[in-house]
């Protein structure tokens, strides 16, 4: 009995103690794009909390994405100060899309997952042989100029980001209907509701991984390759034929440009499209 009663006791403060630990790394205090977060709200704590749990235990899938940030982050960081849009507006493309071209089962596609219209709406050229949603570089211009456009009308970068979930019409509609504009204060659906606190997770892990136990090194993180860019104003018939004149097969000029959607690239426009070619040593 005595060895029962101790192995319990034994237990208990192990649970305590581990307890005690994960409850250290709840932040005191966190904001998106210097809006502060009111965690001082019992559910907003707790769908903070949620976010921070489910994304700390999924160690694979964190691990990946803060792998491909190594790479992904320098493109798009340069791209949001230009366009003066806060920098935490990476990690919604985090959530959005692993920071891979995703496919969603609707048809939203590319790292800041664009569907169709809002791309073209947006800038991009989406047709069978182009589509640059797969464009890292002119993806993350389209979403700035949506992020932009979304500030103007709610008033907050917050606001803004949950539109990009829940759309500008659907975020407008709830505002008109509850008589409030704080996202916070607002009930939206589960998806939109969860949003926000995914982005703020994936923040706070990812700028303090050793806390959360990420411990990646350096050597292990994915660097992007030089490359050089060539420019084209014609159409390609055969991409295959195209990339062995410059020195590399295919496949690798697919996986840097996969903005290239076909065999070939039609141009009757005779626009000027540039292809980056990785620098072989």
């Amino acid at each position: 009995m005595k060895k029962i009663i101790i192995a319990c006791i034994g237990i208990a403060v192990s649970v305590l103690f581990i307890n005690a630990k994960m409850n250290t790394k709840f932040p005191e205090k966190i904001d998106f794009a210097g809006e502060e977060t009111p965690l001082n709200i019992p559910d907003v704590k707790e769908r903070m909390d949620r976010e921070l749990v489910v994304n700390e235990f999924m160690h694979g899938s964190t691990i990946l994405i803060m792998k491909r940030a190594n790479k992904a982050f320098p493109v798009i960081e340069p791209i949001l100060a230009k366009y003066n849009v806060p920098d935490d507006f990476k990690y919604l493309a985090v959530i959005e899309s692993s920071l891979t071209n995703a496919v969603s089962p609707a048809g939203a596609r590319g790292v800041w997952q664009f569907m169709p219209q809002t791309a073209k709406e947006k800038g991009l050229e989406v047709s069978e042989t182009v589509d640059e949603r797969y464009h890292l570089e002119k993806s993350t211009e389209a979403a700035c100029r949506y992020l932009i456009a979304a500030k103007e009308i709610f008033g907050s970068w917050t606001m803004a980001a949950a539109s990009y979930n829940g759309g500008i019409n659907g975020l407008q509609a709830q505002i008109d209907f509850q008589g409030v504009n704080n996202y916070y204060d607002l009930l939206l659906n589960e998806e939109t509701s969860r949003y926000v606190f995914r982005i703020l997770a994936l923040k706070e892990i990812m700028k303090n991984p050793a806390k959360y136990n990420f411990v990646i090194p350096q050597e292990e993180l994915y660097k992007k390759q030089l490359t050089r860019k060539i420019l084209v104003d014609s159409s390609v018939g055969d991409l295959a034929k195209f990339s062995k004149l410059q020195g590399i097969n295919y496949k690798t000029l697919k996986y840097h440009n996969p903005w290239l959607r076909d065999k070939k690239l039609d141009n009757p426009a005779k626009k000027v499209y540039e292809i980056e070619i990785p620098e072989v040593k």
